[in-house]
Order: structure tokens, then C-alpha cells, then sequence
């Protein structure tokens, strides 16, 4: 039977359950286990695909088209696992699923209730990945704070199910803030165990607490939250502030995690081997040069909007043991070419990331331009390339109108244009979502990158090149270096005459690992660190 591993957080949100999450599943995976991590999310948005990556972050998608929380990009970037749409669960999905079960009479005429109808459905998701792909440990991190209204259906699905699987098959894990005065030296447990105390209350009592700390925490203090939180002491883990997320795994193992789990859970046998995660770290900590990138984007006042971008620059400066220093810059504050000379003549690389609307458009235009006639690196990912094709199309074909329709429905030039078949549908759900097969063009910077003719990338778009104007493009000397066969769709293009100018319709970022970068980003930074010297 399966092992399932509980993750809750208390005190306050925002301490960073998911990258405890995702580096407990790979130090459990170093372990020689197959392990899947999975969240689930009290909000009631369906995914988080219609809102606001300036206050929820950026959306992760998977390979079958999920939407999902940015946590799953940590889960899959530290276990590299394949994640789907059963490993993100939020309450909206789990309500409308019961509404709609009641409109069809699958109650039959029965009182519909938060218990059972809702606990079990939200149950029912708990356990799919268990069936479909057969894990020996399920990781499921519940989002929000204990204490907060809209999360206490899925507390009490998890005390469920500590009875329904077993007791030697369930463990709880408890994250909260031990947070410390500086002015009196002095760390303070009263609010963890406030928490706990909360926990209990509802039925759960945690079998480890993780603390989260800007300071050691001393043997006394650990021995402390062991007998008021009715916790055995090695169970009491601490989870300092670290370098680095790529960090965390390190220190938890060291700290013991690993040992405390598997005792919980009785298994036995298992030996820990993080050896190449320590060498990636290693190499991450102890870079032999430097390269600015400026990221021109349209959510920079959130740097969580991109957050899997950010991480896969990381990890193309890993793979060129470089270290990447972003230069955040607001599209909006590019005005004209004067402006984009200021802003971008420190950057060995530019990079504009996906956007939506058309609010800093004119900017991301201009800071293309830029990279264009003054040689620097450029990569452009879903908008940057409908960006890139822009700026061509006005200033080399001489198109000065060209646009997207998105931003200029009356354009004369629409280089960029909806999908037919995505004319007249509601916001969610309706992009080209997941993963699609990209045949690549002999001879281009996209083929020495990832030296074969076919990859598989993950999309999240609704516009599209405009094969309309693919002959005239490409005869003014566009590129087109990577073609979807099953629509005949333009993935990748590529500015001839240029070091290295590349952008793709797809999210390279969502497949890109720390020990195994992207091949867009590898090659991006080893082209910035080229130009830089």
C-alpha cells in the first residue's frame, strides 16, 4: 500500500510549504521511492489559470494541459517527476464538481453537505494519483494556514483518511514560524504551539514539526515544542533560512527529515544519496563569472509571476557555472529608443517572458529592437516571440502598422492573430495548453540547442503566428526554426545575421532542472556570457 504524507502550515502563509514539499520528495526519491507530490488549494477559482499573476504568481502547466499552483513547478523541478491535473485540487473544482453531481440526481434527492459530500469528493482526488500512477509515497501539501475557514474540509479528509489507509501508512507534518527577537535574543514556541493546539482540536496531531527560523534552534527549545506538542524530539525538525531553495534538501537530510519519515511511515533500509544534488549546489554557490540579464516584463513589481523563468536562467547559468544577476525592468518604462538604451545598455542578455494584454507592449517591442541592432542575446518566450515577429515585421520589412490582433484588431499587418477556433469562447480554459510535438528547422540555433529533430514543449497561449505572412516573413529573412506538424503552427523563430536571437511560442521554463537546464536558457546564457566578454 501506498505511504501518504500530510503537509500543513501554521502561524502565518508564505513559509514556503511547497519547497519543504518538493525537497522531501526528493530526498525520499534519492531513496530509491517513487514519489508524487500533489496540492490542494482552499480557494475556490477553478484553476488558477483566470487570475492575476501579479497577486497569485505565475501558473505552472503540465504536460496534459493543467493549470496549475507555481508549487508544482518546485515538485517537478526538485523530483522531476511528470505531474498532471490530478496533482492540483482546489476548492472551487471540488464544489463545482458536487453541484454538478447534485444537478444530475447522483444524490439521489439526498441533503447535499460539506460532510460527507464534499469531504469525499475532495477524498476521492486525494487518492487518484495513488491509482494512476502507482506511487510508493504521496506528498500532499494543503494550501493556506490552519485556522483559516475556507481550508477546513480538506483538514478533516486528512484526519479521515489517517483511518482509512492506516496509521503506519499516514504521517503528518506541521510547518510553522519560530520567530525570534532579536532585541531580547530570545525564540519563541508559543505561536507553533498555538497551532499545533489548533490542529488538534480538529482532530490531528502532526508526527513532525518543521520550523522555520532565521536562527539555530537549540536542543532545549526543540525538547520544549517535543513535550508541549506531544512530539518525540527527533521529530522536531528545524528548517533554517538557507542560501538557496536548491539548498533546502541538504539541510532538512542533515536535520534528519529523511530518518523521521520513513520511522513514521516504517521503512527501513533506505539510504539517502543526494551526491549529485550536492554538486549541482556546489557549482550553483561557486560560479566562475558573471552575466546580466534584463527581464523585460509587464509583472515585475511580483518576481513570483516569473518564477519558473527565473528558475531556469538559474539553471542555464549553472549549466555555464555562472552567476545570473536579473535586471527587473518594467516594459511600460521603455518609451522610445533613448529610454531602451538606458535600460538595457548594462545587459549582456535580454529575455521577455508570456504576457497577457496590452498594457508595456510597446516596450517589449522596443527592448527587441534593442537586442536586434545592437547584437545582444535575446529570448523570447510565447509573447516575446509574438514580440519578436513584431518588431521584425515594422522594422526590417517595413510594416510599421504590423501587430497582434490581441492588441490592434484593425492592424493592416496582423502578424500575429487569434486562433479560428478559439473565436467567441469564454476566458478559462479555452488556450493552447500542454505539451505539442515541435518538428525543428536543419541548421539553426534551436537544432544545435537541442540537438534533435523533434521536441515536445509545454504551451499556454490563445495567438499564434499568422501563416498568412510566413512567405513574406521568411523571404525578408526571418527564420523559422520550428514548426508544430499537426496544425502546421510556427513554434520557434529566429533573427538571421545575430548571435543569437531565438524565441518560441512554447514555455521552455516548465520543463528546465536545475541539474538539467533547459537547452533554450543553456545556450541563452552561454551566448550572454559570450557576449559579455
Amino acid at each position: 500500500m501506498a505511504k501518504y504524507i500530510f503537509i500543513t502550515g501554521g502561524v502565518v502563509s508564505g513559509l514556503g510549504k511547497g519547497i519543504a514539499a518538493a525537497s522531501l520528495g526528493l530526498i525520499l526519491k534519492s531513496r530509491g521511492m517513487k514519489v508524487i507530490n500533489q496540492k490542494f488549494d482552499p480557494y475556490l477559482n477553478i484553476d488558477p489559470g483566470t487570475m492575476n499573476p501579479i497577486q497569485h504568481g505565475e501558473v505552472f502547466v503540465t504536460d496534459d494541459g493543467a493549470e496549475t499552483d507555481l508549487d508544482l513547478g518546485h515538485y517537478e523541478r526538485f523530483t522531476d517527476a511528470v505531474l498532471s491535473q490530478s496533482s492540483n485540487t482546489t476548492a472551487g473544482r471540488v464544489y463545482l464538481s458536487v453541484l454538478n453531481n447534485e444537478r444530475e440526481g447522483k444524490y439521489h434527492g439526498g441533503t447535499v453537505q460539506v460532510i460527507p459530500n464534499v469531504t469525499e469528493e475532495i477524498k476521492r482526488r486525494m487518492l487518484l494519483s495513488t491509482k494512476e500512477q502507482n506511487p510508493d509515497i504521496i506528498i500532499t501539501e494543503i494550501g493556506g494556514t490552519v485556522g483559516d475557514i475556507e481550508s477546513l474540509p480538506f483538514i478533516e479528509c486528512i484526519r479521515e483518511l489517517k483511518y482509512e489507509v492506516g496509521e503506519e501508512n499516514c504521517c503528518y507534518i506541521h510547518l510553522t514560524l519560530i520567530p525570534y527577537l532579536k532585541k531580547a535574543g530570545e525564540l519563541k514556541t508559543k505561536p507553533t504551539q498555538h497551532s499545533v493546539k489548533e490542529l488538534q482540536e480538529l482532530g490531528i496531531q502532526p508526527d513532525i514539526l518543521m520550523l522555520r527560523t532565521e536562527v539555530d534552534i537549540n536542543q532545549a527549545t526543540c525538547e520544549k515544542l517535543a513535550q508541549f506538542c506531544n512530539v518525540d524530539v527527533d521529530c522536531v525538525i528545524q528548517n533554517k533560512n538557507a542560501k538557496s531553495i536548491y539548498e533546502v534538501p541538504l539541510t532538512l537530510e542533515e536535520e534528519g527529515l529523511g530518518n523521521a519519515v520513513c520511522k513514521i511511515l516504517h521503512i527501513e533500509g533506505k539510504e539517502t544519496h543526494l551526491e549529485e544534488w550536492a554538486q549541482m549546489v556546489h557549482t550553483f554557490e561557486n560560479p566562475k563569472r558573471k552575466v546580466n540579464i534584463a527581464l523585460v516584463g509587464k509583472y515585475v513589481e511580483l518576481h513570483d509571476a516569473y518564477l519558473s523563468v527565473v528558475e531556469s536562467l538559474t539553471h542555464g547559468g549553472i549549466a555555464n557555472e555562472a552567476e545570473v544577476v536579473i535586471d527587473w525592468i518594467d516594459s511600460e518604462n521603455i518609451t522610445d529608443d533613448k529610454s531602451a538604451e538606458e535600460k538595457l545598455k548594462n545587459a549582456d542578455g535580454i529575455i521577455v517572458p508570456g504576457g497577457f494584454g496590452s498594457r508595456g507592449i510597446e516596450g517589449m517591442i522596443l527592448a527587441a529592437k534593442y537586442a536586434r541592432t545592437h547584437k545582444v542575446p535575446y529570448l523570447g518566450i510565447c509573447l516575446g516571440m509574438q514580440i519578436l515577429v513584431i518588431e521584425y515585421a515594422r522594422n526590417v520589412l517595413g510594416w510599421t502598422d504590423a501587430h497582434s490582433t490581441e492588441i490592434n484588431p484593425e492592424t493592416s499587418h496582423p502578424v500575429i492573430d487569434l486562433m479560428p477556433d478559439q473565436n467567441g469562447k469564454i476566458l478559462g480554459g479555452t488556450l493552447r495548453l500542454g505539451k505539442f510535438q515541435c518538428q525543428v528547422t536543419p541548421g539553426t540555433l534551436t537544432e544545435k540547442a537541442y540537438g534533435q529533430p523533434v521536441i515536445w514543449e509545454r504551451h499556454r497561449h490563445r495567438y499564434e503566428f499568422n501563416n498568412k505572412y510566413r512567405e513574406e516573413l521568411k523571404a525578408g529573412g526571418l527564420i523559422i526554426a520550428g514548426i508544430n506538424p499537426e496544425r502546421d503552427l510556427v513554434e520557434v523563430c529566429e533573427v538571421p545575421d545575430h548571435p543569437w536571437m531565438v524565441a518560441g511560442q512554447f514555455h521552455p521554463e516548465f520543463k528546465s532542472r536545475p541539474n538539467k537546464a533547459g537547452p533554450l536558457f543553456r545556450d541563452f546564457i552561454k551566448a550572454s556570457c559570450e557576449n559579455k566578454k
